[in-house]
């Protein structure tokens, strides 16, 4: 009789479902494993054998057949440990036949049984309760399964022979609860910036309409300062992001204990960061810094330092909110609708715009080209602004008048959210839509601005030579400009502060 016990595999975010099947015949003694499996799924044989003798049982002195169904689907990592441990129990009698028929079942075993944590238990748990099956999972990773359904039944052990027992009726498991993340402190507030006033009204705009930002100036001015204030004043995720983060991070196995935050990701990747590290892929088509990014920050500091096919390797995932990896054997597709941050030096002496400075290397007009030429033209257009964060000078370090708090912008930042959902809502729209996220269509309906903002928009297009993506990220930038300032119409100083900010990009455009 053949033993079958469900599981699943992992296509970017989403868990399919696989059918463990195990056969135990008579035949020269063997143990193999078919169905397209990777080389951990080949080592479970070893894991499996272990955790059965420490459990007080033994491998059948037959032929054992495991196949993974659908045998044209690649089988990836440690997860198939547990179903087929138990589909082989199945087999020889140690558990009843029927008792898994209604289970998902997923997880790592130890040499001496123990059920250790595995990478996407919240999406298979999804999948468990959308195709109507409970879950059977490891101990540590209860916590994020019961993020899938209030109704999903979990059943949550630590080891083989607690797992047994509950299937016998000897020891009932309890439901694990929902984990909550621990916050690792508070967030770095605003009012530790001196100065930058331009810089710190750039950094409001860009968190109320999630617009993509470049600061630029020389070494010390503030850049990264600025950047890593951005998360304490965007608004927590909504339950329907923190859904998507947290199945992002769950198969790529950096959920903490399992537990979810309503904080969203910032990712900070160094400036030697691969195309495989940053937009994603390697040999198991793995999600990268932008899809880890995803609903959150990705800061990129230093940005002339990464390589430029890298560089313009995030240009598609900026447009499409996604990334699509190629396999020769399998595609995968991770959600990447992140907001760019980065910051840059005018020139690799970093003060080439400082009054009075000589470049060592060169003039400064040709090392300011030579470096700024790293960043491709399409990258920059899509870079809604771009802002000079100048040196900050003495009287601004020994000022005594404090700055605004994070809590203080983060207020208004929220008032111009709700406005934006309420307008999308109205719409038919998600109501976690943005400005820089709105379609071209319903943009030009909701960002019509007045006759004099619309007379200055159009000499600035001919004069800027704006692009439409330019053209259009003016208006989402002006859009959020009336958001912030209460008003239904974008109106002439929207458009010309827009303007001002897209400005920037004029000497950094020149030299790419």
């Amino acid at each position: 009789m053949v033993a079958r016990v469900a599981t699943v595999a992992f296509e970017g975010i989403e868990a399919r479902p696989v059918d463990v099947q195990v056969l135990v015949s008579s035949g020269a003694v063997a143990f193999s494993i078919v169905g397209l499996p990777d080389k951990a799924v080949g080592e479970s044989r070893e894991r499996v054998r272990a955790a059965l003798v420490a459990s007080g049982l033994a491998m059948p002195a037959k032929r054992v057949t495991v196949n993974l169904a659908p045998a044209d689907m690649p089988k990836e990592g440690s997860h198939y440990d547990l179903p087929i441990a138990l589909a082989i129990m199945a087999a020889i009698g140690a558990i009843p036949g029927d008792a898994l028929a209604g289970y998902a079942v997923l997880g790592e075993l130890g040499l001496d049984g123990a059920l250790t944590p595995v990478a996407g238990v919240l999406p298979a748990a999804m999948a468990a309760s959308a195709r109507g099956l409970g879950l059977i999972c490891p101990a540590a990773c209860g916590p994020e399964a019961a993020w899938a359904s209030g109704d999903l039944d979990i059943v949550a052990p630590v080891s083989l022979v607690q797992l047994a027992n509950h299937i016998r009726g000897v020891q009932v498991l309890s439901r694990p609860q929902p984990g909550v993340g621990r916050e690792s402190g508070a967030l770095p507030d605003l009012k530790d910036v001196r100065g930058q006033e331009s810089a710190r009204r750039a950094l409001e705009i860009a968190a109320a309409g999630n617009h993509n930002l470049l600061f630029h100036g020389p070494p010390g001015s503030g850049k990264s300062m600025l950047a890593s204030r951005l998360p304490s004043i965007l608004p927590p995720l909504t339950p329907r992001e923190l859904l998507e983060v947290s199945t992002i991070h769950s198969v790529a196995g950096l959920l903490q204990e399992g537990a979810l935050t309503d904080r969203r990701p910032f990712r900070a990747p160094h400036h030697s960061a691969s195309m495989a590290a940053l937009v994603g892929g390697g040999a198991h088509a793995r999600p990268g810094e932008v899809s880890l990014a995803h609903n959150g920050v990705l800061f990129l500091d230093e940005l002339p330092e990464f390589q430029p096919q890298t560089l313009d390797g995030l240009r598609q995932p900026m447009e499409t909110g996604e990334v699509l990896i190629s396999r020769a054997n399998r595609r995968a597709v991770y959600p990447a609708r992140f907001q760019l941050v980065a910051a840059m030096n005018p020139c690799r002496c970093g003060n080439a715009t400082e009054p009075g400075f000589a470049c060592r290397r060169q003039p400064n007009d040709r090392c300011m080209a030579q470096y700024q030429a790293r960043l491709s033209g399409p990258l920059l257009d899509r870079i809604d602004l771009v802002i000079e964060a100048p040196a900050v000078t003495a009287a601004d370090l020994i000022r005594t008048q404090p700055s605004e708090s994070s809590a203080t912008v983060a207020a208004r930042v929220g008032q111009a959210r709700d406005r934006q959902s309420q307008r999308f809502r109205a719409l038919g729209l998600p109501g976690d839509m943005t400005n820089a996220r709105c379609p071209p269509p319903v943009l030009e309906e909701v960002a019509r601005p007045d006759a004099a903002g619309l007379s200055l928009l159009r000499d600035a297009a001919e004069t800027m030579r704006l692009s439409a993506r330019g053209y259009h990220r003016v208006l989402r930038m002006a859009r959020t400009l009336a958001d912030l300032d209460a008003e239904q119409q974008v109106r002439r100083v929207h458009i010309a502060e827009a303007l001002s900010y897209r400005g920037g990009l004029g000497r950094i455009a020149v030299a790419a």
